[in-house]
This record gives C-alpha cells, structure tokens and sequence, in this order.
C-alpha cells in the first residue's frame, strides 16, 4: 500500500522556484508512475494522480481532471482542492481550449487568457494537459494556482510523459 509520496512537506500554497519545482517533481515521478503502473480503471488512475501530484505541486490550489461526457462537454472528476466548475463546455475557459484543440494550455496569467472561467477567484495560472488515448480526448488534467507563472514548460512537458504513460492502457 502507497504512503503518499516521500518529498519534504511544503506548505499548500507554496511557490518555489522553477528549478527546485522542477526537480520535486522529477523526484516524484518514479513514485507517482509506480503507483499507477498496471492500473486499467481510468477512475482509480485520475484518483490516485490527482492526490499524488497535489501532495507534489504544493503551490496548486486545484488538481484534478475533468471527464468528457459528452461531444463537447467536460464534468468534473477526481480532484484535490477547492470547489471546481462541475462543468465546462469545450467553447469556454482553458480547460475548455485544451480539450477543443487537444493541445497543452499553459496559461501564466489567467486574467490575460479570453474567456477564463474563473471557478475559483484566487486562481492566478493555469496548467491543462489533453488526456488522449487511441487518438479521442477522455478528459483533461487541470492544474491551478493562485500565483502567477506557476508552471512551467519543464513541468507540462514532464507531466504530458507521465498522463500518456498513466493513461496507455486505460479503459474509460
């Protein structure tokens, strides 16, 4: 059984610089990735990344996924933090671009980002990776924070290895 992930204990809310934001979570990853390897549920997988990565990106004040339920319809899903849009047509917000376009949204200052929903006031930045399997959207990974440039390209392009690798297998 998983104890979490073994990092030092930052507390929630807390923005380090890039490089030691970088290399926390390179020191998670081998833990994260053997938490979910061999999972199939898609649940079980967004459940136990949304946890882990929380515990990981401590300046988030929002992680999870949100599930395509419909043609072009997001609902909320496994998630850590405060309370979350339950949902998100594909025409709004960043989560919405990302699942429109299936590309990386890495937005460092949501007031500048046109039609930024704002489900939580305090956000600041945000981070949306595409989950993509056999080449159809099931659901996108949102990361918020309530500081600006809290993400970075090192940390999206880790976290879009880790969501195809978590995700390969995954039945929806």
């Amino acid at each position: 059984m998983s104890e979490g992930i073994l990092l030092p204990a930052l507390e929630r809310g807390t923005l380090l610089a890039e490089p030691a934001r970088v290399a926390r979570l390179d020191a998670a990853l081998p833990q994260i990735r053997a938490a979910v390897a061999g999972e199939t549920d898609a649940v079980a997988i967004e459940s136990t990344l949304a946890c882990l990565l929380w515990e990981t990106l401590a300046q988030t004040n929002w992680c999870g996924f949100y599930r395509r339920t419909g043609e072009r319809l997001l609902t909320v899903g496994p998630y850590q933090g405060s309370m979350g849009c339950l949902r998100i047509d594909f025409a709004r917000g960043v989560c919405g671009a990302c699942a429109r376009t299936r590309e990386v949204q890495l937005v460092p200052d949501v007031t500048k980002f046109e039609g930024h929903i704002a489900c939580d006031d305090k956000t600041r930045s945000e981070l949306v990776i595409p989950v993509v399997v056999g080449g159809e959207l099931h659901a996108v990974l949102d990361l918020d924070s309530p500081h600006r440039d809290a993400f970075s390209q090192a940390e999206a392009d880790r976290l879009v290895a880790l969501v195809a690798d978590a995700f390969a297998g995954a039945t929806f």
